[in-house]
């Protein structure tokens, strides 16, 4: 891999606008599970009966908020989770002046919490979260303490009613003013470097189409639909990897 890591090395010192386009690949070694596994699709099948995909729909948490709750808090919630190398390459970056925004389709805020300043949360944030009927906001603690649930709901404080976390899910469409901003960002980048996701969920993966001018980067375990346009592919952790290129002198 040395060679793999001296190539990425020389592009991110010869660009001047990063952009970082990640999944759900760049949490996994923070220990955070891909719900799209065929792990995390074979034990929702098991446990719930129904995909995860159906689970974490629009149409399920209306219908079976109580169930949706089950699996989300179970699946989705990694509590202790820390930042990894990645997500603290990618906060070195920024404040060396080189990177210029994370656009993540993951919705547990680590690069926040590695520093990052400019991220773009695709899919929302566990870590955000309102009342459905007077759009009170509320802390990810809040809807975890079981002293603020109705049996596993989260309820508003002051009306009662049912908290929703305010990530997307299947059927909702993504923010307006988000997807602006990563088509921005992505139109003014020079060095596009796509890691931890194949590019399978749409519309998120189908960004990259905006990237005008410059080289493309792919860090992926497995084989990315942006493979056969990519000036440099990587198999490897992107943790390793990226820590490799950026952490370590």
């Amino acid at each position: 891999m040395e060679d793999e890591i001296k190539r990425l090395k020389e592009f991110i010192e010869n660009a001047e606008n990063i952009v970082f386009f990640g999944g759900a690949g760049v949490s996994t070694e923070s220990g955070i599970p891909d719900f799209r596994s065929e792990t995390g699709l074979y034990n929702a099948r098991r446990e719930y009966g129904v995909s995860p995909e159906e689970i974490l729909s629009s149409d399920f948490f209306w219908r079976n908020t109580e169930t949706f709750y089950d699996y989300y808090k179970k699946n989705l919630i990694a509590e202790g989770a820390k930042p990894n190398k990645a997500h603290l390459a990618l906060a070195e970056l920024e404040r060396r002046g080189k990177l210029k925004a994370v656009i993540t389709q993951n919705i547990d805020g680590l690069h926040q919490d590695a520093g990052s300043k400019r991220v773009l949360e695709l899919h929302g944030s566990v870590r955000r979260n309102r009342c459905t009927r007077c759009g009170k906001a509320f802390s990810l603690d809040y809807i975890m303490d079981p002293e603020n649930c109705r049996g596993r709901i989260p309820v508003c404080d002051d009306c009662g009613s049912d908290i929703k976390p305010e990530v997307v899910l299947y059927g909702e469409s993504l923010d307006d003013d988000v997807m602006m901003d990563s088509i921005y960002a992505i139109t003014e980048a020079d060095l596009l470097i796509i890691g931890g996701t194949s590019l399978a969920v749409y519309p998120a993966a189908g960004l990259i189409r905006y990237f005008r001018r410059g080289h493309i980067i792919v860090i992926n375990m497995s084989e990315a639909q942006a493979d056969s346009i990519a000036d440099l592919v990587i198999r490897k952790p992107i943790g390793e990897v990226l820590g490799a290129a950026v952490l370590e002198r």
